[in-house]
């Protein structure tokens, strides 16, 4: 469908891996798309969010957080983020305002050299520093990249969302709407099943158990209601060790990783659910490049 003066195109939300970049895109889209969780490098793929005016439509990917690469499923992550910069129409890289260490941040933003797309600068998590600060880091990044604006936001509580919309259309070029008007992603509700099934253990587990999760829904049968829709997926793992800790004792872990995804899933569908969990070890899949086309990451 072409429009006179209609905008539209693809945004990439990049960034260093826990700045907020999932946050941000469920913000945008006011719809939740994206796994959060105060883990660095929860999102694994490219996720599209779309959200759709009367005068335009923008298609925000989220994409894995940039970071040094170690083994196989680290390379595809990274390699995921390069990809998505190098194909759509503008980049906001998020820089986590309180952060201490922005090293890897003002690298990433020299590094926006090498890529066509116009950049803008968000500013995050500006409800956790005081405002005198971020003048002086406004400077600094301004100096090391030709931002097309810098904008101080919270995507957790919405300040700033607003203004960086505006930046956004402002470099948007015209172009036909991609996507129906109603459509808030591309992504099958296998996968977004799965990615939230995926949240709940990032969420309850310490630091080894989340890094080594992949999640495949097997089934996904959306009845004729009052039939709920019938979900099974198995959480893998790497090592026996890890599915006792995801089982729990008598299963009680994995109940509760059932019984959080379950309600949040009725939320998101607005069906009954029934949800069906196992848990299954596929040896060191984050290392195996077999492993890992076989758990959906190729």
């Amino acid at each position: 469908m072409d429009r006179e003066g209609f905008k539209s195109g693809f945004i990439a939300i990049v960034g260093k891996p826990n700045v907020g970049k999932s946050t941000l895109l469920n913000r945008l889209v006011a719809h939740k798309i994206a796994a959060i969780s105060p883990k660095p490098q929860t999102t694994r793929n490219r996720i599209l969010g779309i959200k759709t005016t009367d005068k335009s439509q923008m298609i925000f990917v989220d994409t894995p957080g940039l970071h040094e690469p170690r083994g196989p499923f680290h390379k595809y992550m990274v390699g995921e983020a390069l990809k998505a910069m190098r194909e759509v129409d503008v980049v906001v890289l998020l820089v986590d305002a309180s952060s201490q260490n922005m090293t890897d941040d003002e690298n990433i933003a020299m590094g926006l050299k090498d890529f066509k797309a116009p950049s803008i600068l968000a500013l995050n998590k500006i409800d956790l520093v005081p405002k005198p600060s971020l003048l002086p880091l406004m400077d600094k990044f301004s100096k090391l990249h030709p931002f097309h604006a810098i904008v101080p936001i919270s995507a957790l509580v919405g300040d700033g969302v607003d203004e960086l919309e505006m930046e956004i259309l402002k470099i948007l070029p015209e172009g036909p709407q991609y996507f129906p008007e109603d459509q808030i992603t591309d992504l099958p509700q296998r996968f977004l099943a799965s990615e939230l099934i995926r949240e709940k253990v990032f969420n309850l587990y310490g630091e080894e158990i989340p890094y080594s999760v992949a999640v495949v829904v097997e089934e996904f049968q959306e009845r004729e209601p009052p039939k709920p829709i019938f979900i099974r997926a198995t959480i893998y793992v790497e090592k026996e060790s890890q599915k006792a800790i995801v089982i729990g004792q008598g299963g009680r872990m994995l109940k509760k990783i059932g019984s959080l995804a379950r309600e949040e899933l009725e939320h998101q569908l607005g069906r009954k659910v029934f949800l069906e969990l196992w848990v299954k070890v596929e040896k060191n899949w984050s290392r195996d490049t077999k492993s890992l086309k076989k758990l959906g990451y190729r």
